[in-house]
């Protein structure tokens, strides 16, 4: 349990430093955090830096001009050094800046938590409130605030706190509304964790990078309210706060030109910069998510170094045999994928897998979890994550590599080659019918009239079995089932009539009785069409129910390939033998229920 917890403090540590480390490469963002740093370091040793107090005055320094007798910028109208009251202007500034963060995150970000994570009836009232708050004029109330309070800049800043507060609330909100269902928050509760671990543990931490950029817009709009305020003649005027520099500079701007200047041009620059560091930070963020996605020159050198590497390398396994003949539709070829480490280097995860697809067959790859099936099924549809590295080998469709030519493959996917995804529910898209679905992604593969497209699918529809397809094709996902919604699915990808099917778990979230139906429609379809398929599945079951050929696949490689009776009745391999004992074991435990 302790190396777990050192582990993710360490990989906490590393991803805070990558942050800072890409920050620091970016200009812009360098340049900011070095400003604000400098902002803080000058408010923190104030006394140490000024050669006098904020109100120090000498007659004979009334507005002096820059460079001239000791006083670096010249002095104001009241004789006082303007140099020395913008050091000491920048402990009023940090202070506001301060107060109105801390306000606005602590009351936006805790409402935000419990009503994102609790819901009900505070959530209500909380949406009723911030609304109201989100109407009501800001700048109005801070004036009619100053009646009661006069030139009180804590006050202030915490009022302008509670009245952007709303911005964090919303924000919070939204993110914990769609992470509380998430599986490792219910995995949380059921080992015991109460409401508050859960959230400081998990919920928090998934809004943490959008608070962070959030808070340096609303410093900048700290510093910027303070000003005006203060510009207005509703600050403190024996303080020497930024906005009251640029107030009373404003009054003798016909004596002193020069003096409003300095005052503008600091808050200007401080609000510039901390905008620039929130836009920058806002991006590094976001390429941290993608930070796996190894750089194009090192993709190459990666690829060009695995090559080389696999001549010396030993064999791991005997290669497949690969039939010649005429009737094979879709060949792999020593197929190997890795994928980046936090450490620079590449985990491969396919290592020359061989696989041929015959027309009309249909062909059941099979494996454990973590075997490399998916990872071959997507190569074929060029659908793998952009992290993702092909390491070698090849996909050819009559004759051609897809893997070389990536527009000969955008061109086979959805035509050629068509695919049925897993989780039918979360493949399609709320926002549209399942009509207008179809009948875009048709036209798309296929041009046609709307027309023709809605009248083939219609069709197709009523031949994956869908009763009343005239009615569904105007249904929206939310309002069918998920074996309809499988059977939709397979619709699509038959519409555009491809010569291969990748079937990629295609039974997985359904029952039985709904699985037996799929995939007597699936046999259909290739008997009917002819229709090479690729079915990606764990279920051997569904292998001996539907496949003509079988090969097993573990630990990205392809360990087996047997027609589907003889594999069953004589496995050769260790590894098969066992996948066959446990999918034994598991059904007569379910007949035993």
């Amino acid at each position: 349990m302790t190396s777990a917890t050192d582990n993710r403090t360490t990989d906490g540590r590393a991803v805070r430093f990558a942050v800072l480390r890409k920050l620091v490469k970016n200009p812009i963002a360098a340049v900011a955090l070095v400003w604000f740093a400098g902002v803080l370091f000058i408010a923190a040793f104030a006394p140490l830096l000024a050669t006098g107090g904020p109100n120090l005055t000498d007659l004979g320094a009334a507005n002096l001009p820059p460079f001239s007798d000791g006083h670096f910028l010249g002095g104001d109208a009241a004789g006082r050094d303007i140099l020395d009251r913008l050091i000491w202007g920048s402990r009023s500034t940090v202070m506001a800046i301060l107060i109105v963060t801390v306000v606005s995150v602590a009351a936006g970000v805790t409402t935000g938590l419990i009503a994102g994570f609790y819901r009900g009836r505070f959530e209500t009232i909380a949406n009723f409130l911030v609304d109201v708050v989100m109407s009501l004029p800001g700048i109005v109330l801070l004036i009619a605030l100053y009646a009661l309070t006069g030139p009180n800049l804590p006050v202030a800043m915490a009022v302008f706190g509670l009245l952007i507060a709303p911005t964090y609330y919303r924000l919070v909100r939204s993110i914990v509304v769609s992470v509380r269902n998430e599986l490792y928050v219910d995995a949380a509760r059921v080992v015991g964790l109460s409401d508050l671990r859960i959230v400081g543990r998990h919920v928090l931490w998934a809004v943490r990078a959008p608070i962070i950029i959030q808070s340096s817009f609303t410093m900048a709009a700290g510093i910027g309210i303070e000003a005006g305020m203060s510009f207005l003649g509703l600050g403190d005027p024996t303080s020497s706060s930024w906005g009251i520099m640029l107030q009373q500079s404003f009054t003798s701007i016909y004596n002193n030109p020069v003096a409003i200047l300095w005052p503008s041009l600091v808050i200007s620059l401080t609000v510039l910069f901390l905008i620039l560091l929130g836009n920058a930070l806002s991006d590094v963020l976001q390429s941290s998510a993608r930070s796996k996605v190894m750089p194009r020159r090192k993709r190459r050198a990666a690829v060009a170094e695995a090559q080389a590497a696999i001549t010396g390398s030993p064999v791991d396994a005997e290669p497949a045999e690969l039939s010649s003949s005429d009737d094979v539709l879709l060949s792999i070829r020593a197929l190997r994928v890795g994928y980046p480490r936090s450490d620079g280097g590449i985990t491969e995860v396919v290592h020359g897998a061989d696989l041929d697809i015959r027309r009309g067959e249909i062909h059941g790859l099979v494996g454990e979890s973590g075997s490399g099936k998916s990872q071959m099924a997507f190569s074929t549809l060029g659908i793998l994550p952009k992290e993702a590295i092909i390491l070698g080998g090849s996909v050819l469709l009559d004759g051609h590599d897809l893997l070389t030519d990536s527009k000969r493959q955008r061109e086979a996917r959805g035509t050629r080659i068509g695919y049925v995804p897993q989780e039918p529910m979360s493949n399609l898209d709320p926002s549209f019918t399942i009509g207008r679905q179809l009948v875009k992604g048709l036209r798309a593969a296929r041009p046609m009239s709307k027309a023709a497209a809605h009248a083939k699918l219609v069709g197709l529809l009523e031949r994956v079995g869908i009763r009343d397809a005239e009615r569904v094709m105007s249904l929206y996902p939310h309002e069918i089932s998920g074996g309809m919604a499988q059977r939709v699915l397979i619709c699509g990808a038959i519409a555009s009539d491809p010569d291969i099917i990748v079937a990629d778990e295609p039974t997985t979230a359904l029952d039985v009785t709904i699985q037996a139906e799929v995939l007597e429609i699936l046999r259909g379809l290739s008997e009917e069409r002819g229709l090479a398929m690729i079915l990606v599945t764990h279920n051997l079951g569904v292998v001996a129910d539907l496949c003509d050929t079988v090969s097993v696949m573990k630990d990205g490689l392809i360990v087996e390939k047997a027609d589907v009776d003889a594999l069953f009745e004589s496995p050769r391999e260790a590894y098969t033998q066992n996948l066959l004992a446990s999918s034994r074991s598991v059904e007569l435990m379910e007949i035993e229920q």
